[in-house]
């Protein structure tokens, strides 16, 4: 694939869950944490009421495309969680505390699972000169955690996330504000994610190029009108940035005491 010749971005968006590690892991197993303590704190089966809600197909263990799992900030699944309960008939003010008692956020490092080997991915498109940068409707702390345990922190120039108080996907603050922070022009950037949300932001934005990943949420269907490209996931971006070898010129045979010789080969 060389989906760069024409088009050399000075910044590439990243969407975290979808598009960097797997969504279904990540969340769908979160879904079921959650549900779990949730009936053990109420005593009311509540598991399929919840991944209804939050979007979660039980039976086939898939998070589905329109789901509030896909774009819905941390702060509102709770308070979903909370109506939940609350339409099983348990009063409010039990139904939040009972919330409160089962939320945890889910381990940003234990569940994630990178599609690719993002080290080497990052370390390349940042050779090149290149910089990277986070969008994701997860919080701050454990996308930071997450790109701690990859090693990748170093690598990432700046992120927005679901906390920092910027209207969320589909929304086009989230590149326009990573857009101003690198002090590029959003025409310059290539955006990456999973999911109709983050390609409508990345049009919306004016970005320059938006790759629709099929590892996430997305389908094939409600990708392709909104993609300049889609790929099934991002190690195949991995062949877009690899390092060409520069081609060695043969150092010539020639007495290294003539006049005006220099020792130091020339390369193209």
């Amino acid at each position: 694939m060389h989906l760069l010749q024409n088009f050399k971005p000075q910044a590439i968006i990243f969407d975290k869950d979808g598009t960097l590690i797997d969504f279904d892991l990540m969340w769908g197993s979160w879904t079921l944490q959650l549900a779990d303590r949730l009936q053990a704190s109420t005593g009311l089966d509540l598991r399929q009421a919840l991944c209804e809600c939050y979007g979660y197909d039980l039976r086939r263990r898939k998070i589905l495309s329109d789901g509030q799992l896909t774009c819905t900030p941390m702060w509102r699944l709770r308070e979903l969680m909370v109506e939940v309960v609350a339409a099983l008939g348990v009063p409010l003010t039990e139904a939040s505390c009972a919330a409160a008692n089962a939320w945890h956020v889910p381990d940003p490092v234990t569940l994630s699972q990178p599609f690719t080997d993002l080290r080497q991915l990052f370390t390349n498109i940042h050779n090149r000169g290149i910089q990277i940068a986070i969008a994701t409707t997860d919080d701050r702390d454990p996308t930071r955690a997450m790109l701690e345990a990859f090693g990748v922190e170093g690598l990432v120039t700046t992120m927005v996330c679901a906390d920092d108080g910027i209207p969320a996907k589909p929304a086009p603050e989230m590149v326009t504000t990573i857009c101003q922070r690198l002090n590029v022009d959003p025409c310059n950037v290539l955006v990456v994610g999973d999911t109709v949300a983050d390609l409508q932001m990345a049009r919306s934005a004016g970005a320059g190029y938006a790759i629709g990943v099929l590892s996430g949420v997305g389908s094939l269907a409600n990708l392709t009108p909104l993609a300049d490209l889609l790929i099934d996931t991002i190690d195949t971006l991995q062949e877009s940035f690899i390092p060409k070898e520069t081609p060695q010129i043969p150092r010539p045979e020639t007495d290294e005491s003539m006049p005006g010789w220099n020792p130091e080969p020339a390369y193209s």
